[in-house]
């Protein structure tokens, strides 16, 4: 084994210029991240210089046996924490071959609401806080959890350290590390409310590239686990009962909320918000329902309230953002499996763009 590993973390740079790029896509369910790897004469930084490449679409559920080729467009690159030195993460998105986006290409529509003038003009600022839970392999129970019983009630898990509470740390730590070397703007890790659930924050992230980020970052987590032989899961509520889903807050400014003034601007936003629930809600990831109950810090899924400091309501503003005036608000609806790129984009389309 040792010669394996020895052999998986052979630097290339002492006997070749040639680099391996790993291109990434989200496949045909919306939440299934797929990859492959092809060798570069040198190092790239800019993704407008790298090639495009195809996959076949209709082994992702993306396209039709007969006509199953798919083009992969490099949009963001990122260091490698898996292969180290010049190589390289690329995050594609798709297109058929005369160049259209295909129906799963999300990012797509994204980009052209993050390029309106409006929305340029204002600076989105993004921080997601994505959670998720670890579950054993062989039987898709939470990591920590006696096999087909529970542990003690919620209460001693969150933030919390030891053998008997908090349960992945090695994969918790081995992605914010990875995910800082590869450049992702990861600000935080915590251990959750629920035992073998954790979150990690990305932003702030400015427009399209917190989807991109985030994305990435779902990636190398994806491979960490692997390599740990335990099973990710972003499902919104893992388990039913008396215990904690999973979502993916995102806190949300603009230019306009962050100087003097900022928090009329803030209230409008929301009440914008408000009137177009239904939609975000549709939109804001499978199984939400299950989550966004009115328990376990959450609104009820057909409700919209918001409120300072409130971790029951659809928004929460900060204390700190209402005593000084401006500042940012969290959108607690997001269901951990959702697509950043639709929800980041729903967001500013609905408070910059959107007139009722």
């Amino acid at each position: 084994m040792s010669l394996l590993t020895d052999l998986v973390n052979l630097d290339l740079s002492e006997s070749t210029e040639k680099i391996i790029a790993e291109y990434i896509w989200i496949g045909g369910s919306g939440m299934d991240i797929r990859s492959k790897a092809r060798t570069l004469p040198g190092p790239v930084s800019d993704p407008s210089k790298l090639p495009k490449w195809n996959y076949d679409g209709s082994s992702t559920g993306q396209a039709p046996g007969e006509d199953s080729e798919v083009i992969l467009y490099p949009q963001a690159i990122f260091k490698d924490p898996f292969r180290r030195g010049n190589n390289i993460l690329v995050m594609c998105d798709c297109y058929t071959p005369a160049g259209e986006p295909i129906p799963t290409n999300k990012r797509y529509s994204a980009a052209k609401i993050f390029s309106h003038p409006g929305v340029v003009a204002e600076e989105t600022w993004y921080g997601i806080e994505q959670e998720y839970t670890l579950l054993q392999k062989d039987v898709k129970w939470p990591l920590g959890w006696p096999v087909g019983g529970f542990p003690g009630p919620q209460g001693p898990y969150y933030c919390s350290a030891g053998a008997d509470k908090a349960f992945g740390r090695d994969i918790v730590d081995a992605h914010y590390k990875a995910c800082l070397y590869a450049g992702i703007n990861i600000s935080g890790i915590n251990g959750e409310v629920m035992p073998g659930q954790w979150e990690f924050q990305v932003g702030p992230a400015v427009g399209i590239s917190a989807g991109d980020e985030l994305w990435i970052a779902r990636y190398i987590l994806e491979r960490i686990t692997e390599i740990a032989g335990v099973v990710l899961s972003f499902d919104p509520k893992p388990i039913q009962g008396d215990w904690n889903g999973a979502g993916a807050h995102t806190n949300y400014s603009t230019k306009s909320m962050r100087n003097d003034g900022g928090y009329e601007v803030i209230k409008s936003a929301i009440e914008k918000l408000g009137k177009r629930h239904k939609e975000h809600i549709a939109a804001y990831g499978e199984g939400n329902e299950r989550r966004l109950t009115g328990r376990h810090e959450t609104a009820d899924i057909n409700t919209f309230l918001w409120g300072v400091a409130n971790r029951g309501a659809s928004i929460r503003v900060g204390r700190e953002t209402e005593k000084n005036g401006k500042g940012y608000f969290e959108d607690r609806r997001p269901a951990s499996n959702m697509d950043p790129y639709v929800v980041t984009s729903m967001i500013a389309e609905t408070t910059i763009i959107w007139k009722p």
